[in-house]
């Protein structure tokens, strides 16, 4: 008996597109013999095998193809060319609620989809309890599902995927829908299909959870397999794809030899700002004289990639590259990081570090590094800039950047509060 549950074969799923509709039916009649239509390829010759009891993780930017091979996988789509063998019954949370009727009630629902998924209404039975239990909606469970609110239509979509025992679960960024005791209990099952060596392909944008669930992760980027392996070391390499540091050309080879695929932050940066590489906010907040000028700025991970996404636990940096517009004595350069409701959770500056940038001639630069370990949770946080100077009784405030980049950290064990002390536990 084969050890493989998924095995997807030279898949490619090509799309045309038309820039009329009047184009595709010419092309349906054969009424034209012009080419009327653009190809498109969501993807081209993908190839992997993920075996039973595996866990693994499919990331990528948007348009990667990701949801378009969960929906060939589970015959949602059709390939253009390559196969997809499945040896196991599938449940999949792609678009939660996907084949509901409205008209049903959640238990006439729960039937539906059960028996669509090829179960029989005697093992439908024998989890109703367990379904309406783990939805937890209540007496709507017996009213038509077009009355309930959209917390609960997640709840009982889930709740049906899940609890059906199925042999392959895949999922499509349903983990993070819900309140969190809600997600909690998700992730809870989640686990349990873990320890009893079920199959489950997770696509999520939550690196997280990437890193915490999966045994392995496979890196998609624009239609093609990038890399597969240990989810940290994609998760590095995903990274670069987001601030474009990740150099196609050379990838294969760099792969087939173990090197790392996107070389260094200088040579692949050459002479670009650093904060090119980084998602600006379009509302952030500006203001100063700009005596003293913030030109460039950066966060970079413990390797020196230019990066907002970052490792709990890891090193990482803040760069600040200031141009004085005249002479000044001595400025002091600031990071602040909040949460995204606006809550500051930490800081620091130049002065309070005892460190002096001194005098500065008119048109020189400086840049300032501020290093340390990350122990914020896992999350979204804004990085707000500052550049400042006290002259005798007075407060200057030469250019102050706020919420101006978001950072994403990833951690596979989060604590209570903004960060983790990193305790260290002993039982005796």
């Amino acid at each position: 008996m084969s050890d493989t549950a998924i095995h997807v074969n030279n898949v490619t799923k090509l799309y045309k597109l038309y820039d009329k509709p009047t184009d595709r039916l010419k092309e349906t009649f054969g009424l034209s013999k012009n080419v009327l239509y653009k190809e498109h390829y969501a993807l081209h010759n993908l190839d992997f095998e993920i075996k039973k009891g595996e866990c693994v993780g499919i990331i990528g930017t948007n348009g990667a193809g990701k949801s378009t091979i969960l929906k060939i996988i589970t015959g949602v789509l059709n390939p253009t060319e390559g196969s997809v063998d499945i040896d196991g019954r599938i449940s999949a949370l792609l678009e939660l609620g996907a084949g509901f009727n409205m008209e049903y009630t959640g238990i006439e629902n729960i039937y539906l989809n059960g028996l669509m998924i090829g179960f029989s209404r005697e093992e439908i039975d024998a989890k109703l309890e367990d379904i309406i239990s783990f939805a937890d909606i209540g007496e709507f469970i017996n009213q038509p599902v077009k009355t309930y609110s959209s917390g609960m239509f997640v709840r009982l979509a889930f709740a049906v995927a899940i609890n059906i025992d199925p042999e392959i679960l895949i999922v499509d960024e349903a983990l993070s829908v819900g309140d969190a005791f809600f997600q909690s209990k998700c992730f809870k099952k989640f686990e349990e299909f873990k320890e009893h060596n079920k199959t489950i392909l997770f696509v999520s944008h939550d690196l997280g959870s990437i890193s915490k669930y999966c045994d392995r992760a496979i890196l998609l980027n624009k239609g093609r397999k990038v890399a597969e392996g240990r989810p940290s070391d994609i998760i590095d390499i995903y990274k670069k794809i987001l601030v474009g540091q990740y150099r196609e050309a050379s990838s294969q080879k760099q792969q087939e030899d173990g090197a790392d695929v996107t070389g260094d932050t200088e040579r692949s940066q050459g002479q670009s700002a650093w904060k090119d590489s980084f998602l600006i906010n379009s509302s952030y907040d500006e203001y100063g004289d700009k005596q003293v000028e913030m030109v460039d700025f950066a966060v970079t991970d413990k390797a020196g990639t230019l990066t907002d996404t970052l490792f709990k636990g890891d090193e990482f940096t803040i760069k600040v590259k200031i141009r004085a517009h005249e002479a000044v004595d001595d400025p002091i350069v600031a990071f602040t990081i909040k949460d995204i409701r606006g809550t500051d959770i930490t800081g620091t500056n130049t002065m309070f570090e005892g460190k002096h940038i001194g005098h500065m001639e008119k048109d020189e630069e400086r840049i300032i590094s501020f290093t340390q370990r990350l122990s914020l949770q896992g999350g979204q946080y804004l990085i707000s800039f500052g550049c400042t100077r006290f002259e005798e009784n007075d407060f200057l405030v030469y250019h102050r950047l706020y919420d101006v980049i978001c950072i994403s950290v990833v951690s596979d064990k989060n604590t209570v509060g903004f960060f983790d002390a990193f305790s260290d536990v002993s039982i005796e």
